[in-house]
């Protein structure tokens, strides 16, 4: 009997020994974690220290496109409601321009649509290049009191689909955007409607609406892209101008399809910087009416630096619309002229 207690004694010692050395493992393990879950974060401390906001890279895509337009278009006072309109997808190697890519995902338009009384007429708006719908943030409130107000990011800009730009030719060019315009017309079933276009994109609303008069009831162009040819009188200065080391660089640069964008893009950190002198000048100093608002311009910055940072696509136009100078390549009024007398 007592040697069956010693031995049960002793199994018991044995056991707590155990829970013992079990605890204290996991208490080290605990602790081992915490030390390095605090040297992590003191590495980080010492990374924001040494590595600035300013020396930061800010990231970019579509869904910090559309977070950007949300927060500025929530200053509005119209009710609107956002969408991505699917145009369609297409297999690699599609003879559709703008299915011309690596992949065959889904291509779409982003799309905001305000509230508007019953019976009101639909206004289409198309913004210019390097812009996107939000540039036209302080018109939308006006119009939609008197319009049904549609304004769509046209393809490869602003929060719509940015496939690769494979165009090689004006015609190619003309077609990715008037093509593309019209499968969203067709997916949002509109007709008879009022079709805006500013600068570029009144070169495209014009092209398009020649295209397919049938649709479009009013046409109106603001500030409108693609009237003038490099053939005009008042392209002299060019041609001198060309002549200089400065012109031929540019014009080099030009042709190369050297985007403003590719720049905010190559300045990294600096770019936000760039585009924050960019709006303050345009939509400031060199605007008419009524200046930008602190919050305006602080909305408006972040927005079109998005916009402009994210994938090369639509951008990449440039070249083939127009020549060195902005002269259209294909200018309206000729096009306009050779349609009325085929």
């Amino acid at each position: 009997m007592n040697l069956s207690r010693f031995a049960s004694r002793l199994r018991m010692a044995e056991e707590i020994s155990k829970t013992k050395v079990g605890s204290s493992s996991t208490a080290s393990v605990a602790d081992s974690s915490a030390a390095a879950s605090a040297a992590t974060n003191a590495a980080k401390s010492r990374w924001k220290i040494l590595w600035p906001n300013s020396l930061r890279w800010i990231p970019t895509s579509t869904d910090y496109i559309i977070a950007a337009e949300k927060r500025l278009l929530s200053i509005l006072k119209t009710p609107y409601v956002q969408e991505q309109v699917s145009i369609g997808s297409g297999p690699p190697g599609s003879k559709i321009r703008w299915f011309r890519s690596t992949s065959n995902e889904s291509r779409y338009i982003n799309t905001v649509t305000f509230d508007a009384k019953e019976g009101a007429p639909t206004l289409v708006m198309v913004h210019g290049y390097g812009a996107s719908q939000g540039f036209f943030f302080r018109n939308f409130d006006a119009l939609a009191s008197r319009f049904r107000v549609i304004a769509i990011d046209q393809l490869g800009w602003g929060g719509s689909s940015r496939p690769d730009f494979t165009c090689r030719s004006t015609e190619e060019t003309e077609a990715w955007f008037i093509d593309s315009f019209e499968e969203w017309r067709k997916a949002q079933n509109l007709s008879n409607f009022i079709l805006l276009g500013h600068s570029f994109g009144g070169y495209v609303a014009a092209k398009y609406a020649l295209k397919h008069p049938e649709h479009v009831q009013h046409l109106i162009l603001v500030g409108s892209a693609g009237f003038s040819a490099e053939a005009d009188a008042k392209s002299e200065w060019l041609t001198k101008f060309r002549a200089t080391w400065k012109g031929a660089v540019l014009n080099h640069l030009w042709e190369s399809n050297f985007t403003p964008q590719k720049l905010v893009r190559g300045l990294g950190p600096w770019g936000p910087g760039l585009v924050n002198r960019y709006t303050t000048a345009r939509f400031g100093a060199h605007s008419e009416g009524t200046g930008l608002t602190e919050e305006e311009a602080k909305l408006l910055t972040d927005y079109v630096y998005h916009t402009l940072a994210a994938k090369a696509s639509g951008e990449l136009c440039l070249k083939y619309i127009f020549s060195f100078g902005a002269f259209a390549r294909k200018p309206l009024l000729q096009r306009y002229v050779h349609q009325k007398h085929c």
